[in-house]
């Protein structure tokens, strides 16, 4: 059976381990957090820009539906059919981006570090297991049978030396690490462990926010300007003029749609055509 104290050289190990997971952890956030705030400042420009547009747009879309319904009441008033017009679907605003939440902290090291003590002999490991599960302690009938069952466990130990079995015992019962084996490597060793899963924990959740921010649409959005714009271009410029010129047929329409007479061919086929528009807008 392995004796219970875990050897310098595991804890090392153990340690050089978490130190690298730390230091990839490190690097990861670091790039996602850079990646975050140049996404994020392209948002906030392209919301800058084209926001305005977008809201002036769906605006003027909203008076113009309006108009549409007038229009086609007084049509029907009228005797004359006409579909029902669809109402406009508003701007899609660039999504939020998610944040990174902040990290836990690891759990605490045991207090002082690494300790060796001197180790208890035999005997007196035998000793403070006697003074544990002795039957006489027992509170219950149940209780006393399951301290025998301990006891003639802890006697079978001592008459093989078997100091390891007697180790595992007392410490499944509470003993301080350091008191059993002469040192406390196990507390270290399992503070390291949890160390590492809480390490690998956060390294999970850096991930899945970096695979998310890269599929954002708001990034690949970013990406194509970036890489236009280093060629020249001028993509978020070409952006605002289209919908400045959709604002400015959107008006002209509106000023039509508003002055249309409901009992004429023309308003039917105004109908109809700005309907087709919304359709393949909306598709």
């Amino acid at each position: 059976m392995r004796n219970l104290a875990i050897d310098r050289q595991e804890l090392a190990r153990r340690q050089a381990r978490l130190s690298d997971l730390q230091a990839t952890l490190s690097e990861q956030e670091q790039a996602h957090r850079k990646l975050h705030e140049q996404v994020q400042a392209f948002v906030d420009r392209y919301s800058d820009l084209l926001g305005p547009l977008y809201m002036e747009l769906d605006a003027l879309e909203s008076q113009l539906h309006t108009a549409m319904v007038y229009l086609h009441e007084a049509l029907q008033r009228n005797g004359v059919s006409a579909h029902e017009p669809i109402p406009p679907k508003a701007s899609a605003l660039p999504p939020m981006l998610a944040r990174l939440p902040a990290g836990a902290p690891l759990p605490a090291q045991p207090a002082g570090g690494l300790q060796d003590l001197a180790p208890p002999s035999l005997k007196q490991l035998y000793r403070r297991a006697a003074m544990r599960f002795h039957p006489d302690l027992a509170g219950s009938t149940v209780e006393r049978q399951r301290r025998e069952s301990q006891m003639m466990t802890v006697n079978k130990a001592y008459e093989q030396q078997d100091r390891a079995q007697l180790e595992q015992l007392l410490i499944a019962a509470g003993e301080a690490p350091e008191r059993v084996t002469g040192n406390n490597s196990l507390a270290m060793l399992e503070w390291l462990q949890r160390c590492e899963q809480a390490v690998r924990g956060r390294l999970r959740v850096v991930q899945a926010h970096q695979a998310a921010l890269l599929a954002h649409p708001m990034h690949r959005l970013w990406a194509a300007i970036v890489q236009a714009e280093a060629k020249g271009l001028d993509p978020m410029g070409v952006m605002a003029s289209r919908l400045r010129s959709q604002i400015v047929e959107r008006r002209r329409e509106l000023y039509i749609g508003q002055r249309l007479q409901p009992d004429s061919g023309l308003a039917q086929n105004f109908l109809h055509q700005r309907r087709l528009r919304v359709m393949g807008t909306a598709a």
